[in-house]
């Protein structure tokens, strides 16, 4: 029977942005069961189905498998599971993207100097003026500033990029974002969501400007922005939507 307390399969599916072919899934694999059925024989769910859903979600999206979501849910609801083994995954699991993550920032350090080697060989051999400008090409791409130091990667490649972002006003527009607190994710399409969750109406406007002011964009494709549960949802599109990744966590870190 269908009361103010329980959902429908489709009212949840709704509610968390999935296919109800996916609740079904899930409950096959045992992760999200339904309180009972329609007198048709529609699945029906609790009120607490929908934060347990966005729990599933947001595990896989760390990189959690099906196993280990479901060994860490059962422990968080047995009063005498082991709490022991909900920290022995996550802490596995964030250890794994910390070897991938150093892999990567080592790899783009010694690229950096490769470059570096590479543009002064060019100096060399080809004379003072090729050598020059291949030395600002690399610059462009990899935001090294040879003549003094490390400049913003971040702000040099936005501007390779010809994005709207490196004509705007930046510290009037992106104060009220610095040290926020936010969650992001990349979705299946590539795109990414970043999730304010501040209700601060200084927040809201900053962002809607930014989104704003990226119509037209050349780089990617204008974002959208719009309330959610927890907060407010920045989602960016497009080849390029990891600039705002690395923007609003450049923006949360302070660095920005």
């Amino acid at each position: 029977m269908v009361t103010e307390q329980t959902l429908t399969i489709g009212e949840l599916a709704k509610q968390g942005n999935v296919a109800t072919s996916l609740l079904r899934y899930y409950e096959k694999e045992r992760l999200l069961e339904p309180v009972g059925r329609t007198a048709s024989g529609y699945r029906l769910y609790s009120q607490d189905s929908l934060r347990h859903l966005r729990f599933i979600r947001r595990a896989q999206r760390y990189g959690f498998s099906l196993n280990d979501i479901r060994l860490m849910r059962g422990a968080a609801h047995d009063p005498g599971g082991d709490k022991h083994d909900i920290r022995l995954i996550a802490e596995q699991r964030f250890l794994e993207i910390e070897r991938r993550v150093t892999e990567m920032l080592v790899l783009r350090h010694e690229l950096e100097i490769f470059l570096d080697d590479v543009t002064q060989q060019i100096g060399e051999t080809a004379g003072k003026e090729v050598g020059n400008r291949y030395r600002q090409l690399m610059e462009q791409i990899c935001g090294h500033d040879h003549a003094g130091g490390r400049r913003s990667s971040l702000k040099k490649l936005i501007e390779r990029l010809g994005c709207n972002l490196a004509t705007t006003e930046w510290e009037s527009l992106l104060a009220n974002l610095r040290g926020q607190h936010l969650h992001i994710w990349r979705e299946d399409d590539a795109s990414y969501s970043i999730l304010f969750t501040d209700p601060d109406t200084k927040v809201v406007a900053a962002l809607e400007t930014l989104a704003a002011g990226e119509t037209g964009c050349d780089a990617h494709i204008e974002p959208q922005v719009q309330a959610a549960d927890g907060g407010t949802l920045f989602t960016a599109r497009g080849d390029n939507a990891f600039l705002f990744a690395q923007l609003f966590l450049a923006l949360e870190a302070g660095e920005a």
